[in-house]
């Protein structure tokens, strides 16, 4: 260094010698403060804002787009180029020739102000909100519905039969709920409770999943997902289809057509029930077939007291059923309904809100326990959903729903899913449950459709029950358009059609599921099952567990009920 030069040999003083000499700073130290600058920035840009996401909302929104693994690809990228570019940055400002090592200061400040941004980003338009947002609290205790007596035949029977199994659902839920309830409130975990399913949704992450599932009345605690809302209203869908100018290929597949001509038979004096993205009730296919009165509509999600869809899902299958002008199996029927799906995405809790609705209606602003009303429940209900695990479902979930249902006499009609061609593909509540009728999907060849989703299911229950047309369906859309659309969503509503028209036909069998059941079975048509390929293990057991009973026949059907 140049303090052990000889001061003589610079030929200057060594008093200026003294007065411009600095120590030198240690150059590994400052590499080592320089590449820790530059961790951190990198980290912060790249993987900061994780610590903000929400991993089960994320899951649910990347549903129906790409797979998981493609976006976790995306992600890892982005992340890199992020780093990449900030460490280019750094680099291009270190070269300089100017340029001098940061300290350590400067690069916390930039690091603390990379933090707050992210942290400011996440409370404002993030709209935070922690994992598990709700918790619905499933109790051991289930209400006991054996030995309820069928009652006279007919209307008045299932009438009967609704109203006893409301009241014991009610009476089990207030008595064993009641200590939740109170340590809840206590809490302020604002506790939501069921009677459906006996069971209490409350708020908590979790720390209150952890203390609920220890407590001895509480069987499961499952997470109730909330959607964030978006920062402006979504856009309503509309359809580009043109409007029938008589019964659609799907209606005469199925025979109803002839039902109508020459059986007389419209569906006249039976109500659906649509659990579903809602229903646009001015549309000119549905605005006659709206029940009316103060309990025929309930919107859980948004609180909206008259008939509207913004996604269009539920005006779609809601017109397969009942919608006038060629795209309906029942058009004389009347429908009801309720929103379970908002952005095409649901939670235990609301799907329970709607199925609650359909077994017992009450007004807007009622209380579903005090203020139901049985024998208002329409008799057929079309529910075109699933909740998967994502969701927050396990596979038990919702049985205690249909079971009530089914001891009501209210018929459930649901989508098989869209996940074929694989096998035992046929998993999301409720379409597992052997007392629900189980649609899956053909196209107008009567051919399986691949997306159709199949058996076999756990307990050895037959499903897919029976098929009905699902591919290139037109019916209606919000706004008062129709579009074509693909699925077993399509499918379901057109079954309950039939089952509308098989009671209007015949009064006496209202209530009567199995029965309904068996004629739907019996009457089916044969269809050709698809498979994923040639290979025995893509069978699925046989052909059963890929159609079912086979496609439904409404003339045949109706027939038979009449007879």
């Amino acid at each position: 260094g140049r303090s052990t030069a000889d001061p003589a040999a610079t030929g200057r003083p060594t008093a200026d010698l003294a007065a411009t000499w600095r120590p030198t700073a240690d150059p590994a130290g400052a590499g080592r403060a320089g590449r820790t600058a530059t961790g951190w920035l990198v980290g912060l840009a790249a993987f900061g804002p994780l610590a903000f996401t929400d991993p089960e909302e994320i899951s649910l929104l990347l549903i129906g787009t790409r797979d998981v693994p493609f976006w976790v690809a995306a992600a890892a990228g982005a992340g890199l180029a992020v780093a990449v570019l900030v460490a280019i940055g750094y680099a291009v400002l270190l070269a300089r020739p100017t340029a001098r090592t940061p300290s350590r200061r400067v690069a916390a400040l930039a690091a603390a102000v990379l933090l707050v941004t992210v942290g400011v980003v996440d409370v404002g338009p993030g709209q935070p909100g922690l994992y598990g947002e709700r918790l619905l609290v499933v109790l051991r205790e289930q209400a006991d519905l054996s030995g309820i007596p069928a009652g006279v035949p007919g209307q008045a029977g299932r009438d009967a039969r609704a109203a006893e199994v409301y009241r014991r659902l009610v009476t089990t839920a207030d008595r064993s709920q009641a200590d939740l309830r109170r340590t809840a409130g206590r809490l302020r975990l604002d506790p939501v409770p069921y009677y459906l399913v006996n069971a209490v949704e409350v708020d908590g992450g979790p720390a209150v999943r952890a203390w609920l599932a220890r407590r001895p009345e509480v069987a499961r605690v499952l997470v109730s997902q909330r959607l964030r809302p978006l920062p402006a209203p979504a856009g309503q869908s509309r359809g580009t289809a043109p409007a029938p100018t008589g019964p659609e290929w799907n209606i005469r597949q199925l025979g109803a057509d002839r039902v109508w001509s020459q059986l007389g038979v419209t569906g006249r004096g039976i109500v659906v029930g649509s659990s579903d993205s809602g229903v646009d009730g001015g549309h000119p296919a549905l605005r006659a077939g709206f029940r009316g009165g103060d309990d025929s509509w309930y919107d859980p999600w948004d609180g909206t007291r008259t008939p509207n869809d913004q996604g269009g899902h539920g005006t779609h299958t809601t017109g397969s059923a009942v919608g006038r002008d060629g795209i309906g199996v029942a058009p004389d029927a009347q429908w009801v309904g309720c929103v379970d799906l908002d952005r095409n995405l649901g939670s235990p809790g609301h799907y329970l809100d709607c199925l609650q609705f359909m077994l017992a209606p009450f007004p807007a602003g009622g209380d579903p326990f005090t203020d139901g009303r049985p024998e208002r429940a329409p008799q057929v209900l079309t529910n075109s959903w699933g909740c998967p695990v994502i969701e927050g479902c396990d596979r038990e979930a919702l049985l205690p729903a249909t079971t009530a249902l089914d001891a009501a006499g209210i018929f459930v009609v649901a989508a098989a899913g869209n996940t074929g061609p694989w096998c035992a593909s046929i998993d999301d509540p409720p379409a597992p449950y052997a007392n629900v009728l189980t649609v899956g999907a053909v196209d107008a060849k009567r051919r399986v459709a691949e997306f159709s989703s199949r058996g076999p299911v756990p307990g050895g229950v037959g499903k897919p029950d029976v098929l009905a047309p699902g591919v290139g369906v037109v019916s209606a859309m919000p706004g008062g358009g129709y579009a074509a659309l693909d699925g077993t969503s399509m499918a379901t509503p057109q079954v309950a059609g039939v089952v509308a028209l098989m009671w209007s036909a015949n009064p006496a069998l209202i209530g009567d599921l199995t029965r309904t059941r068996q004629i739907l079975r019996d009457t089916a048509t044969p269809a050709e099952p698809t498979y994923r390929s040639d290979n025995p293990t893509d069978a699925c057991g046989g052909p059963a567990n890929v159609t079912g009973a086979g496609q439904v026949d409404a003339y045949a059907a109706v027939r038979a009920a009449q007879g």
